[in-house]
């Protein structure tokens, strides 16, 4: 070893002492010596780059961190001490990128799954950022059963993840990690009220646990709780000023709210900071297009794919306006990114739907469909949805539910007016239509129904057979009553004062039953259209949650048979107490059914009814757009140039009508 070698040993030591005390100028200075002598001695250059980086001159750091993965590019840590310089300057698409590759070459990089829940929880990506969190925790867990729970989350198996969980809490009741996965569990189940609770004895015992946190603002929101939701994130941007993921969350459930301008503005806020971010900038998107602002909306959008070319929900939010016209030269840059991805994913389902919709528009309807096909093979493939169980359900209801249901019991309210039925069939039309009368006002799609459904079965297992609509027999006067006002109460936090309020969601025609049971006097309105023309708008739809039936022809053929099984049952119970419009006749004749749909609504004839198009409010379905212009007759016969792959729903359709 000559006297140089000799030296730069000496030097290396001293850095690495340095480093272990976390003398990061030590470091800084030690290095420089060194690399003055050695200059492309890579240890140097990795410790200095890290050194930098830690002392928050990332900027003078990040060339020696580039300079380290050239040479060594199998470097994990290189990776990601790069990942957490970007992330620690707002860069979250750079960060987000070095970050999965040092995880890749790593696995055990805890730090690196870390700082990657920060990522994606900013992105708003929250599945990743839930994927990243239980494998650093993972990585950390030493107890076999805990471990096995984070995995089967992981893969789906949540019932299973779920009793492994109960039972580990039964030996470790104060195991906070325990307590937040089995609260994460509640809200991937849809079991809000047990989340929430769990949650909230996590932060009991740990009330600086920001992830737990963030899970329970999820939590309150998706239970519609948004003044408690809003609390926990106005804490959170408190207590941990600098973290992006918690003005994003903040912002995200000001617009689940319908605080549109508030919302706006913290977007804006967060924009200013990170101006490139596709993630952030299509949340924004979303906001704006459900606040009423299209061509804001689809400016952000625009915005999101310039950042990042292979951003797919960005050009499916924009195919989704339904306003919107591809240009060519996106269309080929779509096809060319859809065609770079090789394995299923969330981008490539997203790129495949938007694909189809700019083929459809440019009258390529063979590429449309394969389009589509693929975006719902995928989608199909990641959905445990079984048609059988609809099935089973409509069976329950045709068996439980007869006219002795209805004894003159109930809530007297006569406020609510649902529109039920499948989603695409127009029903964002008659909700447009009924709240541009003056006593009537729109709310939103509305879980509350389903979710008293839930609370009256209680929790069942998978083997044992649930009690519901069969319960509803056995309700007394009380308590239909208090169920009534249970959910008038639940709807109260989106009303604005109108005598009259609409309950949008689709799936309530499985809760007709429920629905006359506790609030007898309400109105229901059966959205419908043609059958083909129903099956092939579902197909084609890319939804942001639930409605799981459409990624599969067949799958929407059995469910259009069900609903319609259901509806032709309860209008034998309860005769002239649902009207069913159909699409084509508003379209036709648009008049007659206005009137038609005020006089089942106990609503005096008003003008502006008419004039639908001119009433000012937020949208929050796929047809946002579509609304908020004169009638729109295009939809009638677009399946028709799709007829020739349509068979499997056909097909469906004939053989359940005829084996009825």
């Amino acid at each position: 070893m000559n006297n140089t070698q000799r030296q730069l040993e000496e030097l290396l030591n001293m850095a690495r002492q340095a480093a272990r005390t976390k003398n990061h100028a030590e470091v800084i200075a030690t290095c420089e010596k060194a690399l003055a002598m050695a200059p492309d001695d890579i240890r140097f250059v990795f410790m200095i780059g890290t050194a930098l980086q830690r002392i928050g001159k990332f900027e003078k750091g990040e060339p020696f961190l580039k300079r380290v993965i050239e040479n060594a590019p199998s470097l994990a840590a290189a990776h990601q001490d790069l990942g957490l310089g970007y992330l620690s300057t707002n860069q979250l698409a750079k960060a987000r990128k070095s970050l999965e590759t040092a995880a890749k070459l790593e696995p055990n990089l805890t730090s690196a799954w870390r700082a990657l829940y920060d990522v994606r929880a900013a992105e708003g990506d929250d599945a990743g950022a839930a994927d990243a969190y239980r494998r650093a925790l993972n990585i950390s867990q030493q107890d076999p059963a805990l471990s096995k729970a984070l995995e089967l989350f992981a893969n789906g198996r949540l019932g299973v993840a779920e009793g492994i969980c109960r039972e580990y809490l039964r030996q470790r009741p104060f195991d906070v990690n325990a307590i937040r996965l089995l609260g994460e569990i509640g809200i991937k189940l849809r079991i809000f009220d047990d989340a929430i609770n769990l949650l909230e004895r996590c932060l009991e015992l740990a009330p600086d646990f920001h992830i737990a946190r963030a899970n329970y603002a999820t939590a309150l929101a998706r239970h519609q709780k948004f003044p408690a939701a809003l609390k926990q994130t106005e804490r959170l941007k408190r207590e941990q000023p600098d973290n992006i993921s918690h003005k994003v969350q903040h912002a995200s459930i000001l617009s689940m709210a319908g605080k549109f301008e508030k919302a706006h503005s913290s977007y804006e806020e967060v924009l200013q900071d990170i101006p490139d971010n596709a993630g952030i900038l299509t949340s924004y998107g979303h906001s704006l297009r459900y606040g009423g602002k299209g061509d804001e909306s689809a400016a952000a959008y625009l915005r999101a794919i310039s950042a990042d070319a292979s951003a797919g929900e960005a050009y499916w939010s924009l195919a989704n306006l339904k306003t919107f016209r591809f240009p060519d030269k996106q269309i080929a840059e779509m096809r060319k990114q859809l065609a770079s991805l090789n394995e299923p994913s969330e981008n490539k389902y997203h790129l495949a739907f938007a694909l189809g919709k700019a083929s459809e528009d440019s009258e390529l309807f063979d590429e449309s469909f394969d389009a589509y096909a693929t975006g719902n093979s995928i989608k199909r493939k990641l959905s445990a949805y079984d048609y059988k169980d609809t099935t089973a359900r409509v069976e329950a209801i045709i068996k439980d539910c007869g006219p002795d249901l209805m004894d003159g019991s109930g809530h007297p309210s006569n406020e609510p007016i649902f529109i039920v039925g499948l989603p695409r069939v127009g029903s964002t039309l008659i909700e447009q239509i009924l709240a541009s009368h003056s006593d009537v006002e729109a709310t939103a799609e509305l879980p509350f129904m389903g979710q008293i459904a839930v609370e009256l079965a209680g929790r069942k297992k998978r083997s044992e057979e649930t009690r519901y609509p069969s319960l509803l027999n056995d309700l007394s006067a009380e308590r239909r009553v208090e169920l009534g006002q249970q959910y008038l109460d639940r709807a109260a936090s989106y009303r604005n004062g109108a005598p009259r309020f609409i309950d949008k969601l689709p799936n309530n025609w499985l809760h007709v039953a429920l629905i006359k049971t506790i609030l007898p006097n309400a109105t229901i309105i059966d959205a419908r259209r043609e059958a083909m023309a129903t099956g092939f708008a579902n197909f084609k739809q890319l939804f942001a949650r639930g409605q799981e039936f459409t990624y599969s022809l067949e799958d929407i053929g059995h469910y259009y048979f069900d609903y319609i099984r259901a509806m032709t049952h309860w209008q034998t119970i309860f005769p002239n107490q649902v009207l069913t419009v159909q699409y084509e006749e508003v379209v036709n004749d648009l008049e007659k059914q206005v009137r038609l749909l005020l006089n089942h609504s106990g609503l005096a004839f008003e003008d502006a009814c008419l004039r639908y198009y001119e009433k000012d409010r937020s949208v929050r379905t796929a047809s946002s757009e579509q609304v908020r212009k004169p009638i729109y007759r295009d939809a009638l016969t677009i399946w028709k140039h799709y007829e020739k792959h349509l068979a499997p729903l056909k097909k469906v359709l004939e053989d359940r009508v005829s084996s009825a």
